[in-house]
C-alpha cells in the first residue's frame, strides 16, 4: 500500500506556484492530498490530476481566532479520518493551524516548510507573539524544511530552530524552475515591447511580485523617479496583484515613465520585456522570481535582505543594494544603465548559475530522496 502525504497549505495559489512539479515526481510512489481554502479568490478552482483529493479547509492568511478554531478542528477531523503518513505544511498560518492539528490527529510525520518571516519586519509585542507562534510550530514538528541556507541561519540566529533539527534541499528553492520554459525568447520580447510601445533603446526595469510595501516597490518608484532626471530612454514596468492599494499610493513623479501592468499568469513571457529584474524586498523567503527572471537571462538588482542572499553571485550575475536604500537601489540602477555589457554579461552568468542549482529536475530528485529516508532511511540526503 502506498504511503499517504498531506500537504497543506493557505491558498491553492501556493500549490500551483511551487509545488505542482513535486506532485507529479512524488505521485508515481505516493498518494498526494491537498488541504487549501478553495474560497480564496487568487485561484478559486485549482485542480490537479495527481492528486487523490483536494479538500477546502478555510484557512485564513491573517489572523482570526473564530475562523482558525474553525479550521483546526475541521482539519483535525479529516486528518483523523484518513489517517495520513505524513502532513507537510508552507506559509505561516497553514504551518500553525497544520502542525496543531497533525499533533491532535498523531499523524506520525508533521513537516513544516519555512518560507519566510512575516515577523521580520514588525515590532514589538507583535514581533514576539509570531515569533512565539513560530517556536510553537517547530516544537510540534518532527521534521523542519527551509527554502534557503541564508533563511536557515537567520532562524538558527533568532532561536526559531537549530541547525540539528533543520535542512534545507540542494542550494534552496521548494521547486526548483523549469529551465525550458524559463529561458531567453526574442520574439516573445519583441512582440510585449511593441505592445507596450517601448522603443529599441528603452532601458525597461521591472518588479514582478505582490505589490505590498515589504516587497520595496516604494523604494523602487522612488529609485526610479531619481533615475528619470538624468534618463530620458528608462522605463518601469510594475507586475502582480495589488495587495494593499498601493497603486494609488505611488508617486506621481514619474507615472508616464512607469506602467502597473496588473497580474500575470505568464511570468515566463512577462519578464522577457525587461533588461534589468529588480526585487528590493525588506523581507523575502528565497525569491524564486529572481531565479525565473536569471533563466531567462535577466540582470538582477535585489536588495540584502537575507533571504536573497544565495539568489544571485554579487556582482556576477546581479547587484545587491542595501535593505530600504533608496539610494543605494538607484546607484545599482544607474550603474546598469551606464554599462550595457555588464547588463549582458551578468545576464548570461545568471542562466548558468541557475542551471548549476536550480532546476525542477534537480529539487524533485532532492524531493523524492527526502521522502524516502524519511519512511525507509535507506538514503543520503546531503545538504549544499
Amino acid at each position: 500500500m502506498k504511503k499517504k502525504i498531506c500537504f497543506i497549505v493557505s491558498t491553492p495559489y501556493t500549490a500551483k506556484a511551487f509545488l505542482e512539479s513535486h506532485f507529479e515526481s512524488l505521485s508515481k510512489q505516493y498518494e498526494l492530498y491537498l488541504v487549501a481554502n478553495l474560497n480564496d479568490l487568487e485561484l478559486p478552482n485549482y485542480s490537479n490530476q495527481y492528486l487523490q483529493e483536494i479538500k477546502h479547509i478555510p484557512i485564513c492568511r491573517k489572523i482570526n481566532l473564530l475562523e482558525d478554531l474553525k479550521a483546526l478542528f475541521l482539519l483535525t477531523k479529516y486528518l483523523r479520518e484518513n489517517k495520513f503518513d505524513v502532513i507537510a505544511t508552507f506559509t505561516p498560518k497553514a504551518g500553525l493551524i497544520g502542525i496543531i492539528s497533525g499533533k491532535i490527529a498523531k499523524t506520525k510525520h508533521r513537516i513544516h516548510f519555512f518560507t519566510g518571516q512575516v515577523w521580520h519586519t514588525k515590532k514589538g509585542f507583535l514581533k514576539n507573539f509570531l515569533i512565539l507562534l513560530d517556536k510553537l510550530v517547530v516544537s510540534l514538528s518532527t521534521n523542519i524544511l527551509v527554502d534557503g541556507l541564508p533563511q536557515q541561519e537567520f532562524l538558527i540566529q533568532n532561536n526559531i530552530i537549530a541547525k540539528n533539527n533543520s535542512l534545507v534541499l540542494g542550494k534552496g528553492t521548494i521547486s526548483g524552475i523549469d529551465l525550458v520554459k524559463f529561458s531567453p525568447n526574442d520574439q516573445v520580447r519583441e512582440e510585449l515591447r511593441k505592445s507596450l510601445n517601448y522603443e529599441e533603446n528603452d532601458i525597461v526595469f521591472m518588479f514582478l511580485g505582490r505589490l505590498n510595501r515589504d516587497k520595496g516597490i516604494f523604494d523602487l518608484v522612488k529609485a526610479f523617479d531619481k533615475l528619470t532626471e538624468v534618463y530620458s530612454n528608462v522605463k518601469l514596468l510594475i507586475v502582480g496583484p495589488d495587495e494593499e492599494n498601493v497603486t494609488e499610493q505611488l508617486s506621481q513623479k514619474s507615472k508616464d515613465k512607469y506602467h502597473i501592468y496588473g497580474s500575470t499568469d505568464c511570468p515566463e513571457k512577462t519578464v522577457q520585456v525587461c533588461d534589468v529584474f529588480c526585487l528590493p524586498s525588506h523581507r523575502e523567503a528565497f525569491g524564486l522570481s529572481i531565479i525565473e527572471a536569471s533563466a531567462c537571462q535577466k540582470p538582477i538588482i535585489c536588495s540584502d535582505t537575507y533571504g536573497l542572499q544565495d539568489t544571485i553571485v554579487d556582482n556576477v550575475t546581479g547587484l545587491r543594494h542595501i535593505t530600504q536604500d533608496v539610494n543605494s537601489l538607484y546607484e545599482k540602477m544607474k550603474y546598469l544603465v551606464d554599462n550595457p555589457y555588464e547588463r549582458i554579461n551578468m545576464g548570461i552568468k545568471g542562466r548558468e548559475y541557475t542551471e548549476d542549482y536550480f532546476s525542477k529536475e534537480i529539487m524533485a530528485k532532492l524531493w523524492l530522496t527526502y521522502f524516502s529516508n524519511l519512511f525507509f532511511k535507506n538514503k543520503e540526503l546531503k545538504q549544499f
